[in-house]
């Protein structure tokens, strides 16, 4: 009866986890994405953003968000860290791809390195938010022009949103985690994940 009834608490109370890979070239501002999101979803304080030094590596991050769990993995996007991302692929729910979008002249190392992460079958179904980070700062790319650049329009099939972010200010993270969340939810990876993790 005990086992019956804690199946009931768990199936009714339980959150389930998703895995976000925060990814996108050096200097983009993926470790102030993350230490903003879990200033606006936890009650910590993230890293002030004058004191956040390049990833080498990982950085983790966990907020709970729309009854959800989501663990962010924020690698780091020096050109040589590239290289242990697909390490993280299999497990990874969604992706997070942040953009300078006030630094054009990397746009097009930056779109090389989504286009070799995107090829990858391991993320396959795997849905993509493209954050165009830095709307504070003056002419920075607007989300439509960054979505033009890196050509967003061959991207059927998979479920993608190219939106306009200021980790400094927090301008559109909420709404880009609103999107994760209910994304995720509906992908058919997620499923299989969840299936995978099961046996």
């Amino acid at each position: 009866m005990f086992s019956l009834l804690y199946g009931f608490y768990e199936y009714l109370f339980r959150k389930d986890e998703f895995h976000v890979l925060i990814l996108g070239v050096d200097k983009a501002g993926k470790t102030n994405v993350l230490e903003r999101l879990k200033t606006i979803f936890t009650q910590s304080i993230g890293l002030d953003p004058g004191k956040i030094l390049p990833t080498v590596g990982l950085n983790v991050g966990r907020i709970e968000a729309h009854k959800n769990n989501l663990v962010f993995w924020d690698l780091g996007g020096q050109s040589g860290l590239r290289s242990i991302w697909d390490k993280y692929y299999s497990e990874a729910h969604a992706i997070v791809y942040v953009v300078d979008a006030a630094n054009r002249s990397r746009f097009e190392e930056s779109r090389a390195a989504l286009d070799r992460m995107l090829e990858n079958r391991e993320l396959s179904g795997a849905p993509l938010l493209i954050m165009a980070n830095k709307q504070d700062l003056d002419g920075a790319a607007s989300a439509q022009e960054v979505g033009q650049v890196f050509g967003i329009e061959r991207l059927e099939g998979r479920q993608f949103k190219v939106l306009p972010v200021s980790a400094y200010t927090g301008q559109g993270l909420k709404e880009g985690v609103e999107w994760l969340v209910e994304t995720i939810r509906r992908s058919h990876r997620a499923m299989r994940l969840r299936a995978r993790g099961a046996r």
